[in-house]
């Protein structure tokens, strides 16, 4: 009798326990009747791979994946149907042995554009022979490549060195706004500096009057608001998606595609979306850029004088090298996000970083090594400036 009364009593309470794995692999004891909590979560589409994090003091956490269904949070747990409070941000998936190390390079890359950026600004700003059309948009440029930048490596290098894996909701949504919006900007602002070259190469004795103060103001207006009203609708589509999944984002930083992969609701619109704004901004502005420089290299070909001709193409030169270092990369990253399945994840999420800082930190050394203007009012600010110390030191002693 006591052996049937001891049975009775375990079978009760295993009516009323059971367990759930939440999505960052923390075990929760859900409490109540059996037969209640079953119904409330028997109509969850369970998914069959469920990530499972636990704490690794080389990286934060380490990931795998486990098959077979069950192991899902019920769905009503605070983050399921809902916005999630926070993400965590894998960093490079498969080396994260190596993440301390890897932050060196993109750290100096983040402090080499920091600098040249800021100094471009100064020295157009300072230079009145330097207040043109041409860099005009130059400073749009760095101005864009500062914001891009700011809005990404900080949180990168977190995670590599910091093992600061955790990003809200809110914040993950803000910077994938800054990026993906400010991305289409510098697509705009690199068309605007293409039809700069071909009106000052085509058209020299119109320049002039055809890019005024306020028509520059205008492109610079335009290009704004084109990047803003197209990704604005992107970011409110992905902050009304439902997460019922882990919330583990395989990147460093809030890429479109690679947050929208956790939702568990309809997202063909999402990617219908994202897919052809990227194609919209990259094939307009590409087939417009690759017009003007048709154009270019034709007048340029005309000409008789040999050294205008070298003038010509090393001006054009350095633009069409800051043209392929932003949309060779960009291009890859996105598109891979979407189709590149066999491409293995550490190659993806490494280009996706080049793409962030690689153009901004070599904007400033081409344009400031190629351009004559920029190369010397930089020397006369350096033999300035030891002058200065020179006969500091010297009244000094």
């Amino acid at each position: 009798m006591a052996i049937l009364n001891w049975i009775l009593r375990r079978m009760k309470l295993g009516r009323r326990r059971s367990w759930w794995r939440r999505g960052d692999g923390a075990a929760i004891l859900h409490m109540g009747e059996g037969r209640e909590g079953l119904s409330a979560c028997a109509g969850v589409q369970r998914r069959q791979s469920v990530f499972i994090a636990d704490t690794n003091p080389l990286c934060g956490f380490n990931s795998s994946l486990r098959n077979g269904p069950g192991n899902w949070p019920c769905p009503m747990s605070h983050y399921n149907h809902s916005n999630p409070s926070t993400f965590l941000l894998m960093g490079v998936p498969g080396l994260e042995a190596t993440h301390f190390w890897i932050a060196f390079p993109f750290c100096a890359m983040y402090v080499v554009a920091l600098l040249g950026n800021f100094i471009l600004l100064f020295v157009i700003k300072t230079e009145p022979s330097l207040h043109l059309p041409m860099y005009y948009f130059l400073c749009m440029l760095a101005g864009i490549d500062l914001v891009l930048t700011t809005s990404t490596v900080p949180k990168i290098l977190s995670i590599f060195w910091f093992h600061s894996h955790e990003i809200g909701f809110e914040c993950c949504v803000v910077q994938m706004f800054f990026i993906h919006s400010f991305s289409a900007m510098e697509s705009g602002v690199l068309l605007a500096m293409a039809f700069d070259r071909y009106v000052a190469i085509c058209k020299p004795l119109r320049y002039t009057a055809i890019l005024t103060n306020a028509i520059i103001a205008k492109i610079g207006l335009a290009v704004f608001v084109r990047g803003i009203s197209l990704m604005t609708p992107l970011t409110c589509m992905v902050s009304r998606l439902p997460y019922c999944g882990p919330r583990v984002i395989s990147h460093s930083y809030c890429e479109h595609m690679a947050v929208v992969k956790l939702a568990c609701g309809d997202t063909m619109l999402n990617y219908v979306y994202g897919i052809t704004t990227a194609t919209f901004v990259v094939a307009s502005d590409s087939i417009f850029i690759t017009i003007s420089y048709i154009l270019i290299l034709r007048a340029v070909l005309s000409l008789s004088s040999r050294d205008a001709r070298l003038k010509s193409f090393s001006t054009c030169g350095s633009h069409v090298c800051v043209i392929l270092l932003f949309y060779t990369p960009g291009l890859f990253s996105f598109y891979t996000q979407r189709w590149g399945q066999n491409i293995p994840t550490h190659i993806h999420i490494l280009l996706a970083h080049l793409y962030i800082v690689v153009p901004p930190m070599l904007n400033p050394i081409i344009y400031g090594m190629k351009t004559k203007q920029i190369r010397g009012r930089l020397l006369s600010h350096s033999i300035q400036r030891d002058s200065r110390l020179g006969f500091e030191d010297a009244k000094q002693q």
